[in-house]
C-alpha cells in the first residue's frame, strides 16, 4: 500500500477526533484570555493608585547592611524584622550547619506519619520553657498556627472575641472556625466589655489580640484585658511575632513587659524573626491544648516538619536568649535614639517605645517614591500601603536592630531629613 494512501486512511478518522478538541482548546482559550484581561486590569489598577510592592533583591545575607540588586556599596538595611541580628549570629549559622549535617535537608513527610525528629522535640521543650508554659508546638509558619487554632479549639457554641487590627493571619484563622465572631474596636477596652456582655451565653470565649501591632508599633493593653477576661470568665489569646525575644526583661515579650505572663492562657509566635529569623511558628499554652493540635490541627497535621537546618537555628537563637538577655536589651536606647531624632526633625512617628517606627506619611505614593530615594541615598526602607495599612494611613515602617550601631542610627536620620525636605514633608 502506498504510503499517502496510508496516511489519508488514518487521517480521516483522527480529524473527526480532534475536531472537538479543537473547539475545546479555543474554548479553554478564550476562557485563559478572559482571566488574564481581568487579571492585568487589576494589576493596572493597583499600579495607578501608587501601591504597587515591588521586590529588591538582596544579594547578600540578611544583617544591618546588605547588598542590594547586585550594589558593590553596602546599604544600611532598616526594614527587616531581624530584631536580635540573630539570622546571621555566628552560632546560629553554625548550628544550621551541624543540623543539615547530621539530619540532612528535609524530612519529606509530616510529623505524625515519619517527620518527627529528636531536634523538633528538643525545640519544643525549649519554646515552652521560655514562655514559662506546659508544652509547644511548631508549625511551618506562624500564620500556619493562627489558622490551626481556633477551628480546633472553638465550636458553634463558643465565642472569639478579636482586636479589628489584628494581623491578617489571626483574621484568616478565625474565618475557619464556626464560633460566634465578635469583633471590638481596636484597643478600645469599653468595647470589649460590651462584646463580652453580649457573648455571656457561650460556652467559652476567647479574646484574641496582637501583643504589639506590627504596622504600628503599639502594644496591646493586656492588663486591662486581663482583668475584663478574668471578670467574664474568658481566655486570653496573643500574638507575639513582633514581640518574642525582645520585649519584658527577659525578652519572653507582651506579656511579661506588662506583667501578665500568668494571665495569658495561650501565645502563637514565629521562628522567623527574632528567633533565628528563618521560617517557622508555634503555639504555647496548657498541654491538653498542645495535644488536641497534635491530633486535629491541619496546618499541622498536613505540612511538612520543619526542616532540620532551621530547627537547629532557631534552637541554637532561643539557647542565647535562656542564658542571657543582654541582646534584647541593647535595642532600647536605639530605638530611642530614632525616635527622638525623627521627632524632633519633625516627622510623625507612630507608636511608642517599639522598635517597629513608622513615618507616618499618609500618601501611598509619596512613601514609595520617598523609599526610593533613601535607596539612592544608601539606606534601605519600604514604603507601606493599602491593603497592607489603611487607606490614607500610607507610612515608611522603620525597624530597629539590635546589630545597628549609633552610627547607622544617626545616617538614617539623616537622610530621611534629606528626603523629607525634598518631597516638603518637613521644612
Amino acid at each position: 500500500m502506498p504510503l499517502r494512501t496510508a496516511v489519508c486512511r488514518v487521517s480521516t478518522p483522527l480529524r473527526s477526533i480532534l475536531r472537538p478538541q479543537t473547539i475545546t482548546s479555543n474554548r479553554a482559550y478564550a476562557a485563559v484570555a478572559q482571566a488574564r484581561s481581568v487579571l492585568e486590569n487589576e494589576l493596572d489598577t493597583i499600579r495607578a493608585a501608587g501601591t504597587w510592592k515591588g521586590e529588591r533583591v538582596i544579594t547578600s545575607k540578611q544583617g544591618p547592611h546588605i547588598n542590594v540588586d547586585g550594589s558593590r556599596a553596602e546599604i544600611l538595611n532598616f526594614c527587616a524584622n531581624n530584631y536580635l541580628g540573630l539570622s546571621s549570629h555566628p552560632e546560629v549559622v553554625q548550628a544550621g550547619i551541624d543540623a543539615l549535617k547530621k539530619y540532612g535537608a528535609g524530612l519529606s513527610s509530616v510529623r505524625f506519619i515519619c517527620g518527627t525528629q529528636d531536634l523538633h522535640k528538643d525545640l519544643e521543650k525549649k519554646l515552652a520553657l521560655f514562655h514559662e508554659r506546659e508544652d509547644c508546638i511548631l508549625y511551618a509558619s506562624c500564620f500556619d498556627a493562627n489558622a490551626g487554632l481556633f477551628e480546633v479549639l472553638l465550636g458553634p457554641d463558643d465565642a472569639v472575641l478579636s482586636d479589628e487590627l489584628n494581623h491578617a493571619s489571626i483574621i484568616d484563622g478565625i474565618r475557619l472556625c464556626r464560633a460566634k465572631r465578635f469583633r471590638y474596636k481596636h484597643m478600645d477596652m469599653n468595647d470589649l466589655e460590651d462584646k463580652l456582655k453580649e457573648s455571656q451565653s457561650s460556652r467559652l470565649r476567647l479574646v484574641v489580640t496582637d501583643g504589639v501591632f506590627s504596622m504600628d508599633g503599639d502594644v496591646a493593653p493586656l492588663r486591662e484585658i486581663c482583668d475584663l477576661a478574668e471578670q467574664y470568665k474568658a481566655m486570653v489569646f496573643i500574638d507575639e511575632c513582633h514581640a518574642t525575644g525582645f520585649l519584658g526583661s527577659r525578652g519572653r515579650g507582651t506579656d511579661e513587659l506588662l506583667g501578665v505572663m500568668d494571665r495569658v492562657h495561650i501565645v502563637n509566635s514565629t521562628l522567623g524573626k527574632a528567633l533565628g529569623g528563618a521560617a517557622g511558628g508555634y503555639t504555647v499554652g496548657p498541654k491538653p491544648l498542645i495535644d488536641l493540635l497534635r491530633q486535629r490541627s491541619r496546618p499541622y497535621l498536613f505540612s511538612n516538619s520543619l526542616p532540620p537546618p532551621v530547627v537547629g537555628c532557631a534552637t541554637r537563637a532561643v539557647e542565647l536568649l535562656l542564658a542571657s538577655n543582654e541582646i534584647a536589651q541593647s535595642m532600647a536606647a536605639k530605638t530611642m535614639r530614632f525616635r527622638n531624632a525623627m521627632t524632633q526633625a519633625g516627622f510623625t512617628i507612630s507608636g511608642t517605645t517599639h522598635p517597629i517606627c513608622p513615618v507616618m506619611l499618609g500618601d501611598a505614593r509619596l512613601a514609595s517614591v520617598m523609599a526610593d530615594d533613601m535607596l539612592k541615598l544608601g539606606v534601605y526602607v519600604i514604603g507601606f500601603s493599602y491593603p497592607v495599612v489603611p487607606k490614607g494611613k500610607a507610612r515608611i515602617r522603620v525597624q530597629i536592630s539590635a546589630a545597628h550601631t549609633n552610627e547607622d542610627i544617626d545616617r538614617v536620620v539623616d537622610a530621611f531629613i534629606q528626603i523629607g525636605r525634598k518631597h516638603g514633608v518637613i521644612s
